[in-house]
């Protein structure tokens, strides 16, 4: 099939290069002349046959927006717009109607596999109409790893697709945490020898065996205690989102919620709200207060203190 791709970062061009070595006829756009096919976003759909198939690869929320916004003007009745970014659900339901108010059809479509896409394929997860997303179905089918799992219309409703991919990235952040949690304190126990190798033992056989933890591994392999990396973590946004959708729906959600949390202390130096208890231990029970560089283990109080 012939297809439009706007973004060609690090998902989008090595998407370009799949669609391509399976056969596909790409013109992809990227405001920067170097990645770029076409010298525009006009000269990009100019190029493409009809009906139109464009697929947006650019960051959530403005990006998309001002893109599809662009794109609105440019196709015409007919033609289809996925947005395989990671835009937040709820925006998926304008856009749909935004474009449908010129007959141009819309597919929204959550898509993993990071930097590894083009080797091993991309699990996508789309909304929106059995006939829009049996256009983008020859794309889908390249795109997608081999076998049977990896790809799924998640829902006739716009938004459908997004929502599965953002619940996805919730439940990662939670297995990370709890695979950082576990290395942590095997590291911090003075009683195994090769945490690396315990870790590389649980990549087969295990019930906790994932790619994640193959990550891991490889990480911990190149750098044994993660010196060269700084505890700092980022969210990009669909942790939060999840979160607040399971607030929404009453949904109890104590481990990614945790997981959520715990990146937020991530960005913390010194925790003002632990400054807050310390003081507040110190003035209901005299408990110690520390300055200066944190206690070591034998500072730390006993279950027993209350």
């Amino acid at each position: 099939m012939d297809i439009g791709l706007v973004g060609l970062g690090k998902m989008g061009g090595n998407m370009r290069a799949r669609l391509r070595k399976a056969g596909h006829t790409v013109v992809g756009f990227d405001r920067n002349p170097a990645l770029s096919d076409a010298s525009s976003l006009a000269d990009m759909v100019e190029r493409l046959p009809s009906p139109k198939v464009v697929w947006v690869m650019v960051p959530a929320g403005d990006p998309t927006r001002d893109t599809i916004n662009e794109l609105r003007e440019l196709l015409s009745d007919g033609d289809l717009v996925v947005d395989g970014g990671n835009s937040k659900w709820t925006d998926d339901a304008v856009n749909a109607a935004f474009l449908g108010e010129k007959g141009i059809g819309f597919v929204d479509c959550g898509v993993s596999g990071g930097v590894w896409g083009l080797d091993n394929g991309y699990a996508l997860m789309c909304g929106g109409s059995a006939e829009d997303v049996a256009k983008v179905q020859p794309a889908f089918d390249s795109l997608r790893p081999e076998g049977e799992a990896g790809f799924v219309h998640a829902g006739s409703t716009p938004g459908a697709g997004h929502f599965a991919k953002m619940v996805h990235n919730g439940i990662e952040y939670a297995m990370m945490q709890a695979y950082a949690e576990g290395w942590e304190l095997l590291q911090k126990v003075d009683l195994v020898d090769n945490v690396t190798d315990v870790f590389d033992s649980w990549r087969e056989g295990t019930v906790i065996r994932s790619w994640l933890l193959d990550l891991l591994v490889a990480a911990i392999k190149d750098d044994t205690h993660l010196e060269k990396v700084r505890g700092y973590a980022e969210d990009s946004g669909e942790g939060r989102w999840t979160v607040e959708a399971a607030i929404d729906n009453a949904v109890p959600m104590h481990v990614i919620a945790a997981s959520l949390f715990a990146r937020f202390s991530s960005r913390q130096d010194d925790s003002p709200a632990m400054k807050a208890i310390a003081a507040m231990r110190n003035q209901f029970g005299g408990h110690a207060l520390h300055a200066g560089s944190p206690p070591t283990t034998a500072d730390i109080d006993s279950p027993a203190d209350k």
